[in-house]
């Protein structure tokens, strides 16, 4: 009887802290680069990762650079060389943060939740801290997360021709949306 009851309790504590991490492996990153010049500097990502961990309130979102798809197959191929972002030495664009005030979103109860985030976005090897307006959807088990916040590309040391000319924003636009189970 005492090993059926500790086996239960063991069953009931390690479903519980699975249950407190949220994850993806389908959130979508949207980059926006576009200018009155160019309306192609236009790409997105929907196979980055992600994490929210309801007990402590971290958050992290991984994205592999070469899975950004541009309608111009030039533009994504200049996206990855080595003058850009040089996929192949920097693989992934990485994001590390902590909600600013984990107790502004219930995740016990469904409803949406506006919050800020704050971490360190790692993009070609260059970390920047950056905070991020938020909405946090809770419906039942799920998360539906949403961002919108711009980057400026020589806080990572992108720079170039097309950004110069004005071909290609200084300060694109990202908009994550990730559903979390």
């Amino acid at each position: 009887m005492k090993k059926i009851i500790l086996t239960l309790s063991l069953a009931v504590t390690v479903v519980s802290l699975f249950a407190q991490k949220k994850t993806t492996t389908s959130a979508r990153i949207a980059f926006d680069a576009s200018t009155s010049l160019d309306a192609l500097p236009k790409a997105e990502n929907k196979t980055a990762i992600g994490v929210v961990d309801t007990k402590t309130g971290s958050v992290a979102f991984e994205a592999t650079v070469k899975n950004f798809a541009f309608s111009n197959p030039m533009m994504q191929d200049h996206f990855n060389a080595e003058r850009w972002l040089n996929s192949d030495v920097h693989p992934s664009f990485i994001f590390k943060g902590n909600i600013v005030d984990p107790t502004s979103v219930n995740f016990t109860k469904d409803g949406s939740y506006k919050t800020e985030v704050e971490g360190v976005l790692t993009i070609k090897g260059k970390e920047q801290k950056i905070k991020v307006p938020g909405t946090i959807i809770v419906k039942g088990e799920t998360l539906s997360v949403a961002a919108n916040f711009s980057i400026a590309l020589a806080d990572y040391g992108i720079s170039g021709v097309q950004v110069d000319a004005g071909k290609v924003s200084k300060q694109p636009k990202i908009t994550v949306n990730a559903e979390l189970k």
